[in-house]
């Protein structure tokens, strides 16, 4: 690519290959090779004003689908978790080492993301995600045993982990401009694939007969739908690397600016992420625990909660309508949160707000879990809204789209790392207590140090500025 030479500044000779070097890929260094032979205008989305339009077309619509398909995986087992505890035989306690399977397999193999990304970009990791969840979702149901229904279920959790991981990444690299909206559309998707499969699992299976295996393989559909959008992005790789590019090199940005090269100063390094030591910040640490308790509470919910509501005295498939509601809830205010949060300089407020919400719908549950369902199951809605409320803090504390892969990475995997023993310690509960007032009292009790370190992570600054002051 030729250098831009209306900047203010002019980048040092080798840092500038040294930070391009580090945010793209083999592939992406050869086309700068071939573009340095001869001066043009700066790198811009591949093809045609209509191909650009089209790609950002497939990536909205790939981002959404993937949104989609991140947690049915886990509703639609937590709404069968009855009938496939039966048909496997499962006691209590196995049960709840399948409902902490999620975490494990999130922090496992969502570190390794970036890594893929750097390799491969972000949109083919995605891809091979939702090739990865189709096919655990459709072996699963039929193996018969449980080692290796949990190890199906890990081939599937594995593709959610590293989309997990790469969303945030991508959003900030695609639309550095729309971060609050396209984050709030994403969590939306998420949302509505979570309170589809909660709400219809339950129903789909009557309609085919009342065979589970057929009620959770039918899921695997979704994700083949899934995998289209993104085909295109993986043959035009150029479209999300290209704005990103001339966003360092201080070319136009496509919004009528320009951006400055950086230089190789340390805290310029910091800046965009080269070289960031993501442990030393204080601020990761508490996005990573806000995280893990904000995922113990929603694993528990997706896992146990029908099997809480149906223990006092609901339905099967009310249950699951009510595990639906708690879900569907994310869908208005995962658009409405993260818009929200970019507008605020500290989110405190909104952490605290909806750590509120879940500390007065545990302790309805507790008291009242048949009488007020239809208040809890709304206000546990609002407080797992936590979740969109965290990936947009990850876009917020971070400053480039290094800095958001290293910052989403670590506070997914350290995160999703200390909440597995959440839904396994509720089993164990339940199992030994005989009832659930022990497992609702540790989810209750477990919201007040969320909404502490919530508080923390919600202060205004970014992770790289942090480091350039160490």
């Amino acid at each position: 690519m030729a250098h831009h030479h209306t900047t203010s500044r002019t980048a040092t000779p080798a840092s500038a290959p040294a930070m391009r070097a580090h945010e793209q890929s083999p592939d992406d260094s050869a086309a700068r090779g071939a573009a340095a032979d001869s001066e043009r205008t700066p790198a811009t989305p591949p093809g045609s004003p209509a191909t650009r339009a089209w790609l950002m077309r497939c990536a909205v619509i790939g981002i959404v689908l993937a949104a989609l398909n991140l947690r049915p995986a886990i509703t639609s087992l937590g709404a069968l978790l009855e009938e496939v505890r039966d048909g496997l035989g499962m006691s209590g306690s196995v049960a709840g080492l399948l409902t902490s399977v999620p975490p494990l397999c999130f922090a496992l193999f969502g570190v390794a993301a970036p890594r893929l990304a750097r390799r491969w970009g972000p949109g083919a990791v995605v891809c091979a995600g939702m090739v990865s969840i189709a096919l655990g979702l459709a072996i699963r149901p039929f193996v018969g045993s449980t080692p290796v229904f949990l190890a199906a279920s890990a081939l599937a959790l594995m593709g959610i982990a590293v989309s997990n991981v790469l969303m945030p990444v991508i959003v900030k690299r695609w639309f550095p401009d729309r971060v609050g909206t396209m984050t709030g559309l994403y969590s939306m998707g998420l949302a509505a694939g979570t309170s589809l499969a909660a709400a219809v699992t339950v129903p789909m299976t009557d309609a085919l007969g009342g065979d589970w295996q057929l009620g959770l393989a039918v899921w695997a559909l979704l994700a083949v739908v899934a995998v289209l959008p993104w085909l295109p992005l993986i043959r035009n790789r150029g479209f999300g690397d290209a704005t990103a590019t001339a966003r360092r090199k201080g070319v136009p940005d496509g919004k009528g600016g320009t951006e400055e090269p950086a230089d190789d100063s340390p805290a310029s390094r910091a800046d965009t992420g080269d070289g960031l030591r993501i442990t030393r910040s204080r601020t990761a640490w508490a996005l990573a625990v806000f995280f893990g308790l904000q995922a113990t509470g929603a694993y528990v919910t997706m896992g146990w909660m029908p099997q809480i509501f149906r223990d006092a005295g609901v339905s099967a498939s009310t249950a699951g309508v009510l595990l639906a509601v708690i879900m569907a809830m994310g869908v208005p205010l995962a658009f409405v949160i993260p818009r929200l949060a970019v507008g605020m300089r500290n989110q405190g407020p909104i952490v605290g707000t909806l750590g509120v919400c879940g500390l007065i719908g545990y302790a309805g549950l507790y008291f009242a879990p048949v009488g007020g369902a239809w208040v809890w199951a709304l206000l546990l809605g609002v407080s797992n809204c936590a979740f969109p409320l965290a990936l947009t803090m990850v876009g917020m504390r971070a400053g480039s789209s290094a800095g958001v892969a290293k910052l989403s990475a670590f506070a997914q995997s350290a995160g999703y790392l200390l909440s597995i023993p959440g839904p396994l310690l509720v089993g164990v509960l339940y199992q030994h207590s005989g009832g659930w007032g022990l497992p609702i009292a540790l989810m209750a009790g477990l919201m007040v140090p969320q909404i502490l370190v919530g508080i923390v992570a919600g202060r205004e600054g970014t992770v790289e500025a942090e480091a350039a002051r160490r």
